[in-house]
């Protein structure tokens, strides 16, 4: 079979390592093969603009005015949980535990396996060291003590969920990687060993141990270098064990699918959604508090058992809203719809059942401060579970 290769160009050999490979060969014809690619791309379930809708001119001040700016960051130190080796060597009492790590790094301990979805342990999003937005608290866990893991799943290949350094450094820790179509390619130019990659177009599933894991659509795009083939799938996750059920969503703007997903997938004991770094210039691909909290209720159907646990938000920045705004309005959107809503400190483990009060703790680095609602008049539950969100 003939391979197809993207045309080349002189400077690619001057190109950083982290941009990693496009596609090619075997690898590319599947690609041309899947029912979700067309006209020589992959394409969305609902059609979405990925560039800045609007004029960039009232874009640009918006994002680097120096109070826009300050608004962007916390007042002080984010509070990381001092996670021991000792907390995550001892097993999940209920069977599933989840350690949001910041950003959308989350380690999920279930049914006796552990799965490490984008984990991003460098001190940038970014091909470059130097530059590039940067981490604002510190990875609350090394990476040592979080390995080793039975798989590690990607969403796809943007800075701030594909890192390079992390990725070489899980590689020589023997880790296997579940990733959306065409991503094996960067992997294998970083030295991940091609039998150690399983790549996945959605609705494609692959077991490790006892878990089911499966790529689902997501509304987004994909890309590290300037000259962006959009040849690398992007997806969200669905890990099913014996026992429990969780989804993780990648990046993605809101879409009807979601109901879809809950409908064969679930239902879910903890769903993990994106709910920061979204803006008006581009409502199609990140998803706001409520948007991420609606999806959250499309994923539940009628079950609505599950927690949501918002990521994507409080470690980089990147969009032009206030630093606490995402977690702050996925509370009040859980308020409203009735939901259950975990937000951990970064690196604080929680079982999704009772273990873990619903802690407020980002509103003393707010801008704008919060009034919590009033207590209750008598002592009430104490679990993430249980709790209710205006506490």
């Amino acid at each position: 079979m003939t391979g197809f290769r993207p045309k080349s160009s002189p400077l690619d050999a001057l190109r950083p390592a982290a941009f990693g490979a496009d596609p090619s060969g075997e690898r590319m014809e599947r690609i041309r093969r899947s029912p979700n690619f067309a006209d020589g791309v992959f394409t969305n379930p609902v059609a979405a603009n990925r560039t800045p809708s609007g004029s960039l001119l009232k874009f640009l001040p918006t994002y680097f005015r120096k109070e826009e700016r300050a608004r962007r960051t916390p007042l002080g130190a984010v509070p990381v949980h001092p996670t021991t080796v000792a907390e995550l060597a001892a097993p999940a009492d209920s069977g599933l535990r989840l350690t949001w790590m910041g950003h959308s790094s989350v380690l999920a301990e279930i049914d006796g396996h552990r799965v490490l979805f984008d984990p991003v342990w460098s001190q940038r999003c970014s091909p470059f060291a130097f530059a590039g937005p940067k981490r604002l608290h510190p990875v609350p866990v090394p990476l040592s003590e979080v390995v080793p893991v039975d798989v590690v799943v990607i969403s796809h290949d943007h800075y701030d969920h594909l890192d390079m350094p992390t990725v070489r450094a899980l590689a020589r820790a023997g880790s296997r990687f579940a990733v959306p179509l065409g991503v094996g390619a960067h992997l294998e130019h970083w030295g991940v060993r091609a039998d150690r990659i399983t790549e996945l177009d959605w609705h494609e599933s692959t077991t490790v141990g006892g878990l089911t894991l499966t790529a689902t659509p997501a509304r987004h795009f994909c890309g590290r270098a300037l000259r962006n083939t959009q040849h690398t799938l992007w997806a969200s996750w669905v890990v099913a064990g014996p026992e429990h059920r969780i989804f993780h969503s990648g990046d993605t703007g809101y879409f009807p699918g979601f109901t879809d997903i809950g409908a064969q997938y679930g239902p879910f004991d903890a769903t993990m959604v994106q709910i920061g770094a979204y803006s008006e210039f581009w409502p199609d691909i990140h998803m706001t508090p409520e948007e991420g909290m609606r999806a959250h209720v499309d994923l539940q159907g009628e079950a609505a058992r599950g927690i949501m646990l918002p990521i994507h938000w409080g470690t980089f920045n990147l969009a032009p809203h206030p630093w606490e705004e995402p977690v702050e309005g996925t509370v009040a959107a859980a308020e409203r719809y009735g939901a259950r809503v975990a937000a951990p400190r970064p690196g604080q483990p929680f079982e999704p059942g009772p273990g873990l009060p619903l802690d407020p703790w980002w509103r003393a680095l707010a801008h704008v401060p919060v009034v919590a609602a009033p207590a209750p008049a008598a002592p009430g539950p104490t679990s993430a579970e249980e709790v209710p969100v205006e506490a």
